[in-house]
Formats: structure tokens, sequence, C-alpha cells
């Protein structure tokens, strides 16, 4: 039987995050033809068809070739901590989180700053994305774990608890409810929102309104949550927004904001860490999760 070469596993784990092989072959800086003949010789040696490319150069694996791509991405995940030896002793290599948009800027920080000092060995690498891109990088092995709400997630993940979040009113703090400790959804009804467009939060506040019988009236629809907050600091509408650590009660351009947490309780959740079920976290991956724990995992949110 002819040898596989830890390249050729390097480029087929990659070829399910793409739908065409040239598409892989630009991200993997190789040609198109040496792919292919990679590709083929893979087929050769296992005996068995592992994609499907149509002349219009679409991209399809096989059932034996999904399971070849995930079985291929765990053996160059043993073989680097092989190399990097990080069973025994100091930790060292990268560890690859990608984190969710909308709550990044609050937890990303904290990380990068205080991991690798506990940690020197470790590189930190972050990746930003949307559930799909974070789904994406986590099965075609471009991450290590991501972080994201357990809202809606697809089956085949493992995961860990990293924080408890809810949602929560920001208010102009001249607006009448900025005088009590919490809000009751239904009081906002007919006040205008400045809604945080973003999935799977659009689908949780619509259900929420009708849940309580209240009517939601959208002013604007925005996709950055700094904007929400400085619309909220001029007056113009309120927020909803699931709480987060480490900021603070004030828009980007320093006006104040009245967060008040919701009662009854709407939209209670967690920020966890995720990762492929079939996938084993590395001894860095884990060390993050732990330490993510630690920092994040029992903050309080400041009354402004």
């Amino acid at each position: 039987m002819a040898d596989v070469s830890l390249r050729q596993l390097e480029l087929f784990a990659a070829l399910p995050n793409f739908t065409t092989l040239s598409a892989a072959a630009a991200h993997l800086h190789i040609s198109e033809s040496a792919l292919s003949q990679a590709v083929t010789g893979l087929e050769k040696t296992v005996g068995e068809q592992l994609c499907i490319r149509r002349k219009a150069r679409g991209l399809t694996l096989t059932p034996a070739g999904q399971e070849f791509a995930a079985q291929a991405r765990r053996i160059l995940a043993d073989t680097r901590e092989l190399v990097l030896g990080a069973r025994r002793g100091e930790l060292r290599g990268p560890v690859k989180l990608g984190c969710y948009a909308s709550f990044a800027t609050s937890v990303v920080p904290e990380l990068l700053e205080g991991f690798p000092r506990r940690h020197p060995g470790v590189h930190l690498e972050v990746t930003v994305g949307t559930n799909e891109e974070l789904f994406s990088a986590l099965q075609a092995g471009y991450l290590d774990v991501a972080f994201t709400y357990d809202v809606s997630l697809p089956t085949g993940y493992r995961r860990r608890t990293i924080y408890p979040t809810a949602l929560e009113a920001h208010l102009h703090p001249a607006h009448p409810l900025a005088a009590g400790d919490t809000v009751d959804l239904a009081d906002l009804a007919g006040e205008p929102l400045i809604h945080y467009d973003a999935s799977p939060g659009t689908v949780n506040i619509t259900e929420a309104f009708a849940a309580r019988g209240a009517e939601l009236t959208i002013h604007a629809r925005v996709t950055q949550i700094i904007l929400v907050e400085a619309l909220v600091g001029r007056g113009v509408g309120y927020g909803l927004l699931m709480s987060r650590p480490n900021t603070l009660p004030v828009s980007i351009e320093g006006r104040p904001i009245a967060i008040r947490p919701l009662d009854p309780p709407v939209t209670l959740a967690h920020v966890v860490g995720i990762w492929p079920e079939e996938m084993t976290l590395t001894p860095r991956a884990a060390a993050l999760l732990d330490y993510a724990v630690e920092k994040l995992g029992g903050f309080k949110r400041p009354i402004g």
C-alpha cells in the first residue's frame, strides 16, 4: 500500500469547508492541479471515492470522504500534540479560538491580556464571526474551540459553560422606567426599540414580547451593539441586549445609560465553549476554557 503523507491529510482535512476545488486550492496556497492530484492519490490508496468533482468545478465529499476528513483532522491534531510535547511540562503551541461577534469586545481583551501571562508558551489566535462562520471553521479544523450562546446550537458539539447571561433593558437615564431596579418587558410595549438585528436574538425578542402579550415596536434596526448604546444614550429609544462582562453603563460617546435586568427574566442563556464531539480538546484549549470560566464566570452587572 502506498504511503499517505501528513501534507495529503492536511489538504484533504480542509476540503469540507469549501464548495469548489479552486477555492480550496487558493486557501491552501497550492495549485488546483496539485490539489486534485493529491486527492486522486488518496483515493487510489484507500480504494474509495472520497469526493465528487464536477465539470463546473463543484466539490462534494462522499460519506466516505466526510469520515476520512474527520479522521484526518484527528490525526493532524494528535501529531501537533506529539511534536509540541504539550502533555508533558509547560504548555506550548497555538490555541485557535472563535468568538461570537456580539460579545467579543467583552471577553476577548480579558483573554488576550491575561491568558498569555499565565501560559507564556501558548499563542492565542482569535477569530470573530457569526455562528455560521464559527461552526464551519470548527468542522473544518481551523478552530480548537468557539465561544457562543447555547441557543439554537446544532447537534454534534460538546460544550462547557462559561457564564450565564440574560436580556437586559438599556434606557436613557431620564426614562421613567430607569427609576426602578428592574423593568417588566410588558411596560416597554409601544416604546421605540433600537433593535440589535442579529440571529438568534431577533426571534427570541419577538417571542418574548408575544409571551407577555406585549406589542413590539421597532424604531430602528442596527447591526452593532455600540450603535444601539449610542442611540439609547441620546434618548432615541431603548435597547434590549444580553448581559455581558467587562462593560460599563455608558455609550461610546460617553453618555450614561441605565441598564436594568428584566423581571420576570427573559431569554436566560449561557455563553459556552463548544467543539466537535469527535474531537478531543488539546491541553492548551482546555486551559483556555479553565481561564475563561475563572475570569468571566462570576461577573456582576453594574447598575447605571
